[in-house]
C-alpha cells in the first residue's frame, strides 16, 4: 500500500490532480510527484476571464490558468487544461441565478464540486487512466469497510467539509485529499521548500463569478428585470416601505435594509410570488427545524432504518461555525433536523451538513439543502397570516 491506500507503487500508480493554480493544488501535486506517482494536472476553465464576472483573487481565472500551468513545469508534470466553461454556466451559473430570484440563498461552490469537479473532472481522470482524483480540499478520507468515509481536517480554520458533504459514496472512494493532515502554515512552507512561485499567493475568496462579491450584480446581468420593486413589510403587517427587488436583500440582514424605524429590524423571510421583503425583530429568525431536499446520506445506517425517534448528530448550517447538537428524522420520504439549541437566519438554499460529533476528527455524514424552516411558533404564526392576508 502507499500514502493514498492504493494498491500497487506508487511508480505504476496515476493520479490526476485538480490544480486551480493556488497553493494548496500545488502541493498536492508537489507531494506526489515527489513520493514518484506518475501525477497529471489538470485545471479547469470555467467561465470567460475577459467577462465582468471576473474578480481578481477568485479560482479559476485567467492568472490562475498561468500560475498552474507554471507550477506543472517546476514538477516536471503532464497538465492540461478544460474547457469547461459551458458546462459550468449550465450546472452552476445558470441555477444559481434561478435560486436567488426565488429568494433563496444558495451555494455555488457545493454545486459545482457536485457536477463540475466530482462528476465531470471525475470521468475524465478515470478516462485518462488514472487511480485516484487528489484535490488540495482541507478534509480527510480513510477506509471505512470496503469503502471511504469522509473527516473533519485538522486544520479547523481551513475545513471545507461543508461545501464537499454532496460528495457520493462512489466518488469518495475514488477521490483523495492529501493535506487534510496539515495546517496551512505547513502547506505554505512546503510549497517554499519546493520553490514553488505560488508559495506566498493569496487564497481565493467568496464565489469565483461573482465580482466584488456583490451577488445583485451578477443577478442583474444574469437575469435582467428579474430586480421586482416591491413592499418592506413588518411581520406583524405593517408596511415599513419599499424595495427594489428582493435580490438585493438575504435571511438575517440587518444592514442596508433602506428603513429607519427606531427598533433593530431584520429580514426574517423573502416572499419572492409577492415580491415582499419581511422583516422583524432577531427573535423571530429563530430556527429549531429544518426539512431537507437532495440529501445525501453517508452514515453507516440507511436513512429509512433510522429509529423512529431520530439519531442524535452534529449539524452545521453555516460554514464558518462549529457543528452542535442536532437530532436527524426521516419519516415517508421526508427528512428534517431538529436543531436542540436553535439557530438565527437561517435561509432556503442553504445546506445542512451533519457530522457525528463537534471535535476535528468528525465524521461527516453528509447533509441535504434546506427547502424550508420553521422558526418560533409565534413567528410562523405571523408568517401564515401575512401568506393568508396575500391570497
Amino acid at each position: 500500500m502507499n500514502s493514498l491506500d492504493l494498491p500497487g507503487r506508487p511508480e505504476a500508480t496515476r493520479v490526476v490532480v485538480a490544480m486551480s493554480g493556488g497553493v494548496d493544488s500545488s502541493v498536492v501535486a508537489g507531494l506526489l510527484a515527489k513520493e514518484g506517482y506518475e501525477v497529471v494536472g489538470v485545471t479547469l476553465q470555467l467561465y470567460d476571464h475577459g467577462a465582468a464576472v471576473h474578480r481578481a483573487g477568485s479560482c479559476c481565472a485567467g492568472q490562475d490558468i498561468d500560475d498552474a500551468r507554471r507550477v506543472a513545469e517546476t514538477l516536471g508534470i503532464a497538465h492540461y487544461v478544460l474547457d469547461y466553461e459551458e458546462r459550468f454556466r449550465k450546472a452552476v451559473i445558470d441555477p444559481f441565478a434561478e435560486s436567488y430570484v426565488t429568494g433563496e440563498t444558495p451555494i455555488p461552490c457545493v454545486s459545482c464540486n457536485q457536477t463540475v469537479k466530482f462528476s465531470d473532472l471525475l470521468e475524465t481522470a478515470r478516462e485518462l487512466g488514472a487511480d485516484a482524483l487528489a484535490t488540495g480540499h482541507y478534509i480527510r478520507s480513510r477506509p471505512n469497510g470496503s469503502h471511504r468515509a469522509l473527516y473533519r481536517p485538522v486544520d479547523a480554520d481551513r475545513d471545507q467539509s461543508y461545501f464537499l458533504f454532496a460528495t457520493t459514496q462512489e466518488q469518495i472512494d475514488y477521490l483523495r485529499f492529501p493535506l487534510g493532515g496539515m495546517s496551512k502554515p505547513q502547506v505554505r512552507a512546503i510549497a517554499e521548500e519546493m520553490g514553488l512561485s505560488v508559495a506566498t499567493k493569496h487564497d481565493s475568496q467568496d464565489i469565483c463569478f461573482v465580482p466584488r462579491g456583490k451577488y445583485s450584480d451578477v443577478i442583474a446581468k444574469l437575469k435582467p428585470g428579474a430586480a421586482n420593486p416591491g413592499e418592506i413589510v413588518h411581520i406583524d403587517g405593517r408596511v415599513l416601505g419599499r424595495h427594489d427587488g428582493i435580490l438585493h436583500y438575504t435571511i438575517g440582514q440587518r444592514r442596508g435594509i433602506g428603513i429607519a424605524t427606531g427598533e433593530p429590524l431584520y429580514v426574517v423571510h423573502l416572499d419572492a410570488e409577492h415580491s415582499r421583503v419581511v422583516v422583524g425583530p432577531r427573535e423571530a429568525l429563530e430556527t429549531r427545524r429544518l426539512f431537507l431536499r437532495q440529501v445525501n446520506w453517508l452514515g453507516d445506517t440507511p436513512l429509512q432504518d433510522l429509529p423512529t425517534s431520530g439519531m442524535d448528530i452534529f449539524a452545521k448550517v453555516r460554514s464558518t461555525r462549529p457543528p452542535a447538537p442536532a437530532t436527524i428524522h426521516h419519516r415517508n420520504g421526508a427528512t428534517w433536523v431538529e436543531l436542540h439549541e436553535g439557530e438565527a437566519g437561517v435561509a432556503p438554499g442553504q445546506a445542512c451538513v451533519l457530522y457525528s460529533d463537534d471535535s476535528n476528527d468528525a465524521r461527516v455524514f453528509g447533509g441535504g439543502f434546506i427547502e424550508r424552516s420553521e422558526r418560533r411558533a409565534d413567528a410562523e404564526e405571523m408568517l401564515s397570516r401575512l401568506e393568508r392576508l396575500s391570497a
